[in-house]
């Protein structure tokens, strides 16, 4: 008879039981045998030696001793002791001696409701210790009987003039005469509730070996023969049971290697798949042209574009011209260029007799991009307007009209764009800036703008550098532009960091700095406007910097979340028109102001923020043709982490550099600025951060097999087919992204 043990539920595991398959559904996400064995240890505990009490430091890490248990001392509240036994005898805590004769019948009488602690003494020859234990005080202490030779594995510590270890792992008595061989020991990822239900490291380890034990014969191979031929990889069996038992260090990395690259294979084959689909099924509008209005831009611009400004211009008229709908992302630092490069994207739009929109996730951010584009589209004659929440009604109903009649040519916006009553002639280019303040169901409604129901081009752009390795999984299913060229002339910003107790030094280079014609930003971390504590600090900053530079001769402007608009965009105009010399803000500026005269950024509690961030806030600066400066001020303690952070900002100005380091450093779903809940799969075992060498290999293999087999339809391919079936892969289509 046929069993599915794989599939069966957790609870019917022997060891786990109702309760214990109830934490692991809550805590783990485990629900059958199979999802157990997909629970990988996340380190590797060497138990194949031995040592001396003698040689065991303080500082060491998890040691192994085999020692004879010489005393076991029951104690209560206070160290005071309630019942002792040692190879000499025991002894109660009124200091009576009980009948003992080697035999335990006196132990009924201790009453452990007063115990608080067990202190085991061990002596292996060469030296003894202690073993602490708080739980499991009456198991342990009746097990651990005087004279008998156990493993005691843990974390030494030094308490007083004694090494010990809390609560050590006891392995039973190793037979006179023989030496105990250790393993290799999985430790698993916990948390508080299954170790207050007692699911420790050694539970997960006994419940991996049943596991194994009555389903690693039922384990159906995910990748089909030819890739393990090809990419050298052991079988999912051998995987399996070398992650959670490993026979040695080599069939470790074998086990880790084949695990990883099949996370990352499948994610990029499912993520590439969705791509091919759309790329064969989703029609797009034919651009073969360019059309003059692109080259009268392109012939009056100031200054030579980049050559990464070129190589992606190309890359996105290729795009145009196929037939097929375009779905790019254009990663770019902060005054990399790219509202140039959407500038002159839109204008192939604008040539080949469509329409283009701009929508930016701030009114801040898309006044800026209209102020700019109208003046590159200056000599052109294409007709550009703005629309965000606060065009007055008359405005609206004409911008409606240009945009239905298709006089208006490019229309730069907020959310205002996606609101039913906006209708384009011919939408043929929706650019999106910034792109992970939207949800993909506000984007996704600018595909409906077409009556003809064929979608326009899609360019998603951002400013977050974010590293190639999560680019290629969270947009795995976009093709990718990057301007990684920085435009000539622009000055490179000195970073530096100091603390509150320089302030007056601080003062006296901001004077300096104004005295030149120079403005300066001064940003505090309200991060959530709800933060009354930080808002407070706000206040008080603002108040402060407006007793040392007061009025006259010195001009301060305050712009934060909880101004009215009119508020916040009048002395944002102020000071962007170089009527204020200081602008105290939130980092409602952190992406997109363009004050070219501002040449210094001052970030306040700058060990606050996240490295993405203090990176964006520091680019606000440097855009002009003045020497720019970036001063962080920190507190006096500071964590080891933040320090870091603060560290490698003032090492280089590289945005992708960054974005790397912080991923390293706090996680892929976790980038500030990316603002992702999370990765479409969730990873079990391969890291972005330190795997991008196997999901490059994995992308170009996935790659290769879809080109010659799009659908997966080859009969040597169905085990792919198969695991893409499954629901992680088939709910998070992220092919209309855009």
């Amino acid at each position: 008879m046929l069993t599915d043990t794989l599939n069966s539920d957790i609870q019917y595991l022997p060891g786990v039981g109702p309760k214990r398959a109830a934490l692991l559904r809550s805590e783990l996400g485990v629900t059958t045998v199979g999802d157990l064995l997909r629970v990988y240890p996340f380190r590797y505990i060497d138990r194949s030696s031995v040592q001396r009490i003698a040689d065991v430091q303080p500082d060491s890490a998890f040691i192994q001793v085999q020692a004879r248990v010489v005393s076991a001392t029951l104690m209560a509240q206070g160290g005071r002791i309630v019942y002792m036994r040692s190879t000499s005898g025991a002894v109660r805590g009124d200091g009576t001696i009980p009948g003992y004769n080697g035999a335990t019948p006196s132990l009924k009488e201790i009453k452990y409701n007063t115990v608080k602690r067990l202190s085991v003494l061990v002596d292996d020859g060469s030296g003894q210790m202690e073993m602490v234990f708080f739980k499991g005080i009456r198991y342990t202490f009746e097990r651990l009987e005087p004279g008998m030779t156990f493993l005691f594995f843990g974390k030494p510590a030094m308490f007083g003039t004694r090494m010990n270890i809390v609560h050590p792992e006891i392995d039973n008595p190793v037979p006179v005469g023989q030496t105990a061989q250790g393993i290799m020991t999985g430790v698993y990822n916990s948390t508080e509730k299954l170790k207050n239900a007692g699911i420790t490291t050694r539970v997960m380890n006994r419940l991996m070996d049943n596991a194994l034990a009555t389903s690693l014969g039922e384990v159906r191979e995910t990748l089909p023969q030819y890739v393990l031929q090809e990419k050298g990889l052991v079988s999912l069996q051998y995987a399996l049971k070398n992650i959670h038992f490993p026979t040695d260090a080599e069939a470790l990395r074998k086990a880790q290697y084949r695990l990883k690259f099949e996370e990352l294979f499948l994610l990029q084959l499912a993520l590439l798949k969705q791509k091919y689909i759309r790329s064969r099924g989703e029609k797009g509008i034919p651009m073969p042209k360019v059309g003059p209005a692109f080259n009268r831009c392109y012939e009056s611009l100031p200054y030579e574009l980049t050559g990464a400004q070129k190589r992606v211009i190309r890359e996105i008229r290729s795009d145009m011209m196929s037939g097929s709908q375009m779905n790019r992302l254009l990663q770019g630092d902060v005054g990399s260029g790219k509202t140039m490069v959407a500038v002159l994207s839109a204008l192939i739009a604008v040539g080949n007799g469509c329409q283009a929109c701009i929508m930016a996730p701030t009114e801040v951010l898309a006044q800026q991009h209209f102020a700019n584009i109208s003046r590159y589209l200056a000599p052109t004659g294409v007709e550009v307007r703005l629309l965000t929440g606060n065009t007055r009604a008359a405005a609206r109903r004409e911008i409606h009209a240009g945009l239905e009649d298709g006089s208006i040519g490019i229309i730069v916006g907020t959310h205002a764009l996606i609101e039913d009553t906006v209708r384009f002639r011919k939408l043929g280019l929706a650019i999106i800036d910034e792109q992970h303040r939207f949800g993909v169901e506000q984007r996704a409604r600018l595909w409906n703008k077409n009556t003809d129901g064929v979608p326009p081009h899609v360019l998603v752009m951002t400013a977050t550098p974010i590293p190639r390795t999560l680019a290629m999984t969270l947009y795995g299913d976009l093709d990718i532009s990057v301007i990684d060229e920085m435009p000539p002339g622009r000055k490179p910003i000195q970073t530096l960091q100091i603390t509150e107790h320089k302030r007056p030094a601080l003062n006296k280079f901001m004077r300096d700095q104004i005295a030149l014609g120079r403005q300066v930003f001064v940003v505090y971390p309200l991060i959530f406007e709800s933060e009354k504590l930080d808002y407070q600090n706000l206040q008080q900053g603002y108040e402060r910097i407006v007793a040392d530079f007061p009025f006259p001769p010195y001009k301060v402007a305050i712009v934060h979340g909880q101004q009215p608009v009119e508020e916040k965009t009048f002395n944002m105009d102020a000071f962007a028109a170089g009527r204020a010399n200081i602008l105290v803000s939130t980092t409602v500026i952190e992406v997109g102001v363009d004050v070219p005269n501002a040449s210094v950024m001052v970030i306040e509690s700058a060990e606050r923020f996240g490295l993405s961030q203090l990176h964006q806030l520091r680019g606000r600066v440097g855009r002009g043709s003045d020497k720019s400066y970036c001063v962080l001020v920190h507190g006096m303690k500071v964590s080891k982490e933040s320090q870091k952070r603060l560290d490698l900002l003032c090492q280089t100005e590289d945005g992708f550099v960054l974005a790397e380091e912080d991923m390293k450093m706090r996680g892929p779903g976790d980038l500030e600025g990316t603002q992702q809940s999370g990765l479409p799969v969730s990873l079990g075992i391969a890291s972005l951060a330190r795997d991008g060498r196997i999901l490059s290999d994995a992308r170009d293999y996935a790659d290769f097999i879809l080109a010659g087999d799009p659908a997966l339809e080859k009969p040597q391919n169905e085990p792919l087919a198969r695991e893409l079936r499954k629901d992680k892969y088939e709910k998070h289509d992220y092919s209309q992204i855009s």
